[in-house]
């Protein structure tokens, strides 16, 4: 019976579908503990996080969950890239839904483990309410809000921007025709381009730069006790961490590639 069952699970996982998804689900569940954790540092631990730590927590979250699941499914674990892959014939528009859907259900899981290690702090820290805005917010351990400084439309342009400068670097990154990060090097200049980002264009948005890292966990707030206010927040501003990074990631993949990789010369055999 047990033989017979194990059989069964290794046929479903011999699937190339089903390997994709749980590549994608496990690899964007690593990026988003260590990411939200970072955050969640930030917020509650008065000197034990900082806004570097945060850079430092997404950055090598997305090394490790390249090392997860980079070898099965390139381990996008970013809905945004996946669309820009899809979009530019890089990737048959049938996985678009299976990586996705992986990407989805990681993050939201992620945000629930996030809940639970921190849920002793998050109470204190607030003294039990559950913040969306003000001073003692919590909501924003988990997705992205506007500062006071910003608009809803340079938001927009700003997560446009910042994701299309992620999507351009990934190429060049592991562009072979051009210069490419040395061998094994990949998930490591990846996940330090992602803290780069961070360091440098990071503070307008909090650079959400993925529909993937943000809908899901303030999906979780919504149903853990936040409330609507996590969607009405900022000017209704959690729509824009899921349209704004699937037109950057386009523009900055259209960028690279027709500018950059078309006119790199055929190399002789």
């Amino acid at each position: 019976m047990a033989s017979s069952v194990l059989e069964n699970i290794q046929s479903v996982l011999q699937k190339t579908w089903v390997r994709e998804f749980l590549a994608e689900f496990l690899s964007t569940y690593v990026l988003m503990v260590f990411g939200l954790g970072s955050v969640a540092h930030m917020v509650l631990g008065e000197r034990l996080g900082s806004y570097l730590g945060v850079n430092l927590g997404f950055g090598f979250g997305v090394t490790m969950g390249i090392h997860v699941a980079g070898g099965i499914s390139g381990a996008h674990m970013n809905a945004a890239v996946t669309f820009t892959n899809c979009a530019l014939g890089r990737m048959e528009w049938k996985k678009f839904p299976i990586y996705v859907l992986g990407q989805f259900l990681g993050s939201f899981l992620a945000a629930a483990t996030t809940y639970l290690i921190f849920y002793g702090a998050i109470n204190h820290y607030a003294g039990g309410e559950l913040l969306v805005t003000g001073p003692k917010a919590t909501a924003n351990i988990f997705a992205t809000y506007l500062p006071e400084h910003m608009t809803l439309w340079r938001g927009f342009l700003d997560e446009v921007f910042v994701t299309g400068m992620l999507q351009l670097c990934i190429f060049a990154i592991t562009d072979k025709l051009n210069s490419p990060a040395l061998q094994g090097t990949e998930p490591l200049m990846i996940g330090i381009l992602v803290c780069v980002l961070g360091v440098s264009l990071g503070m307008n948005t909090g650079y959400a730069i993925n529909p993937s890292r943000d809908l899901p966990p303030r999906f979780f707030t919504f149903i853990a006790g936040w409330g609507k206010k996590v969607f009405s927040a900022g000017n209704n501003w959690w729509w824009v961490p899921v349209v704004a990074p699937l037109l950057g990631a386009y523009l900055g993949g259209i960028v690279y590639l027709g500018l950059i990789h078309a006119g790199i010369p055929p190399q002789s055999s």
